[in-house]
């Protein structure tokens, strides 16, 4: 395959492969993943959304100043994410494939917002970054499912109060979710891959690092081309993630990688 770099897989001693080793993979995958299905950044070259800054749209500043441009952002992105264009890819299908093969304990870390994981047939599907299709109250801090439209007179199921809603969303400025969950499972992985992202917004950027502090661990990193973290990584492969990941998933089951 163009672009990837070739590896020289051990067998066992009759020449068969190795089945996987692995105990505990972690899979961290970034914006690359669901591009490749369709998913606009909604944002231009100049980091803008209908010439609005990115943190007039994603920040509590933003959302205090304007809630109804917050609000009318997120519910066009929740109806571009279910059109019948945008649909899982190849390598959310064989991250699947993975997690219902292999013996062992897969994670699927996410930064993306989407359901494209979970739609493909993931589970427990770890959002660090919210959920588009959900809703939190202000006031309780429940989260509901909501496929459809927020706005400022939207009533919270919860408190029965209109304008309580927020998106489920991390925004620039806040912590991301289930950061004491994801460590602990970077240091007990044996597999750490990145999957489609830059690496290079924090604590995301850790991920490699912490993962080499648990266990021996080979981390490998796949993306269309090189990261500015790229050199922290044992191994990297280039490509599409719909390409190479269902490669490197065979390539796993089947003690070669």
């Amino acid at each position: 395959m163009a672009g990837q770099r070739i590896l020289f897989w051990p067998c066992n001693k009759q020449g068969a492969p190795m089945a996987s080793h692995y105990k505990n993979i972690v899979i961290l995958t970034g914006a690359g993943i669901s591009a490749e299905s369709g998913i606009s950044t909604f944002r231009d070259s100049n980091g803008l959304w209908e010439n609005h800054d990115v943190m007039e749209v994603a920040s509590p500043q933003g959302f205090s100043a304007n809630p109804s441009l917050v609000y009318r952002f997120y519910n066009e992105r929740k109806k571009q994410l279910q059109s019948i264009e945008v649909k899982p890819n190849l390598a959310h299908e064989a991250l699947v494939e993975l997690q219902s093969k292999l013996p062992g304990n897969v994670t699927i870390v996410t930064q993306n917002v989407d359901d494209l994981h979970e739609r493909s047939g993931s589970r427990d599907v770890i959002h660090m970054h919210g959920e588009l299709l959900k809703s939190r109250c202000l006031k309780t801090e429940q989260i509901f499912k909501t496929l459809g439209d927020i706005d400022e007179l939207s009533i919270c199921e919860c408190c029965q109060t209109p304008g309580n809603l927020r998106p489920h969303i991390v925004w620039f400025g806040e912590i991301p979710m289930f950061m004491n969950q994801i460590e602990s499972l970077l240091h007990e992985a044996d597999l750490f891959l990145s999957i489609g992202t830059s690496g290079q917004v924090y604590p995301a950027s850790m991920f490699v690092q912490i993962a080499k502090l648990g266990n021996e661990c080979k981390t490998v990193e796949v993306n269309v081309e090189e990261t500015a973290v790229s050199w922290n990584f044992d191994e990297k492969v280039q490509g599409p993630a719909g390409e190479t990941v269902p490669v490197i998933v065979e390539n796993i089951l089947k003690g070669h990688f």
